[in-house]
């Protein structure tokens, strides 16, 4: 019986639009409110030493106003630990970081940077954060996050979504299905995450030893259309409806 498959939402670019005029519309905090209500099981929020979309306010909001479970997406750098440590959210999540992206364009590069990222794995563990590693899905990548003494892996899946449907994407899925199954192995609980839609969530809400998806772009992007409590209902159905068939495929 596979376990149940949680839904984080991501609440970052409710505060770009919020930081494209200034002031404090629209909230973040009352997104997460919303998407609460709507079904989500956790929030994530990441703040960027720029600053460009979570302030850091809404963390402390967020720590104070909302009751599902936090995961703070931060570099692994003094400023962010300091925070980290400071609010103790639930989950913290280990990122890369660069000021000239638009967006995390990969995962952490956990085999060459293991003597960097071992000091933040520890501290946080430290002050009872559930450390994850977002990383490529890539079971050498997941054997280094078990090295560092990681619980939890976020598989980057911006290279599947961003691929056509075809023989491409399913090479894309192809890997995170074997960085799963290596997660599996060691005993990491494992979580997927970026670019995910309501065209690309099934197949890997499909994958039974993924247990959380983290999705925020696409979603605040549909909420413009009908609603984030409408969209964030369509994306919990379409999860379910892939893991229930999941789990009834094997014996069919």
């Amino acid at each position: 019986m596979a376990r149940n498959l949680r839904l984080g939402v991501n609440i970052d670019h409710v505060a770009t639009i919020r930081n494209a005029r200034g002031g404090r519309h629209p909230d973040p905090v009352r997104a997460a409110k919303l998407a609460a209500a709507a079904g989500a099981d956790g929030i994530t929020a990441h703040l960027r030493e720029d600053r460009r979309h979570i302030s850091d306010d809404d963390i402390r909001r967020l720590i104070q106003e909302i009751d599902l479970p936090l995961n703070f997406e931060m570099a692994a750098m003094p400023e962010m630990l300091a925070i980290a440590t400071a609010h103790k959210p639930h989950a913290a999540c280990l990122v890369p970081e660069k000021r000239e992206e638009r967006t995390t364009e990969g995962g952490l590069n956990v085999i060459a940077g293991h003597n960097h990222l071992l000091r933040y794995v520890g501290s946080l563990k430290s002050v009872g954060c559930r450390v994850s590693l977002f990383i490529e899905p890539d079971p050498e990548h997941v054997a280094a996050a078990h090295r560092l003494g990681a619980p939890v892996v976020e598989l980057h899946t911006g290279a599947y979504c961003d691929s056509a449907p075809g023989p491409e994407r399913d090479r894309h899925l192809a890997r995170i299905v074997a960085a799963a199954a290596r997660a599996a192995e060691l005993g990491i609980e494992c979580h997927a995450g970026h670019g995910l839609t309501y065209d690309t969530v099934g197949p890997v809400a499909a994958i039974q030893s993924i247990v959380e998806l983290n999705i925020g772009h696409f979603l605040v992007g549909e909420a413009i259309f009908g609603g984030l409590d409408s969209a964030i209902k369509r994306m919990r159905a379409l999860m379910d409806v892939a893991r229930a068939e999941a789990e009834v495929a094997p014996g069919a």
